[in-house]
């Protein structure tokens, strides 16, 4: 069977892929964020790391020892997705940890025909079904992120509030095209959130009015503010929504999780 053949995805949660090529625009923090809040509200959630540098899984709070299986054993072979998930501190929140050694499998799976699949072809074979799949893509657009966006129902695109936020974004938007063509026809934009938004900056409503006009509907209502808060909890292992629920980063990313739940039953999915 070719590539382009593959066989649709079974009935599972939705898998969302949380893309954004450059660094520094909030996707990680979006990841834990977003899954946590819809933790809350009574669904269950897995959160693959797919960034080598691993800052899900330290976001987590999750200790990734010599004889932790990760998101590279998986991909290599070396264990199923299974074997690699674990809890994290939040209820109903579960992640597939990442290392730094996931840094060598794009070069270690190049001369693998299948290794576009890898991630869908794992997810199938999960034996536990959750209402909600995250993977926090690498700020790259290589096999990882290919890997997360074959794998994916939709993508959910962070952007930091700046004046070169639409120019990164079209480079995206071309990588999600042919994806689409290629290899996931079903692939969708479900949104972009509007990270790191700073009300006292001119820049930022901008910004955020530009992207509107650019993608209209696909734009989430609720926006992401500049908080110390949002920028402390890693470093304590928690989720913001943890670290300091009252802050106005963790009430951003409940409201953002509402408004994706509202977004899916729409649709018919949630």
């Amino acid at each position: 069977m070719s590539e382009a053949a593959a066989p649709e995805s079974p009935s599972h949660g939705r898998v969302f892929a949380i893309a954004n090529q450059k660094g520094g625009v909030g996707k990680t923090t979006t990841a834990i964020n977003l899954g946590t809040a819809l933790a809350a509200t009574g669904r269950s959630v897995l959160l693959v790391d797919l960034d080598p540098q691993g800052n899900a899984s330290t976001g987590l709070g999750v200790e990734r020892g010599g004889d932790t299986v990760t998101a590279y054993d998986v991909l290599l072979g070396g264990a199923t997705l299974a074997e690699a998930v674990r809890p994290s501190l939040v209820p109903g929140l579960d992640i597939v940890p990442a290392t730094v050694d996931l840094s060598a499998a794009e070069l270690e799976l190049a001369e693998d025909p299948r290794r576009v699949w890898k991630l869908r072809n794992l997810l199938r074979a999960l034996p536990r079904a959750y209402d909600f799949v995250l993977v926090d893509c690498p700020p790259s657009l290589g096999l990882l992120t290919v890997n997360a966006l074959v794998a994916a129902d939709a993508v959910l695109v962070p952007l930091q509030c700046e004046f070169f936020a639409l120019e990164g974004l079209g480079l995206l938007l071309r990588t999600i095209e042919r994806v689409r063509r290629s290899y996931n026809p079903h692939l969708d934009i479900h949104g972009v959130v509007l990270t790191m938004f700073d009300r006292r900056n001119n820049l930022s409503e901008q910004v955020a009015e530009d992207v509107r006009s650019f993608l209209g509907e696909r734009v989430f209502r609720t926006v992401i503010p500049r908080n110390v808060r949002v920028s402390e909890a890693p470093s304590h292992g928690k989720p913001v929504l943890l670290y300091d629920v009252r802050s106005s980063g963790a009430q951003a990313y409940a409201r953002l999780a509402g408004e994706l739940l509202r977004r899916e039953r729409a649709r018919g999915a949630a």
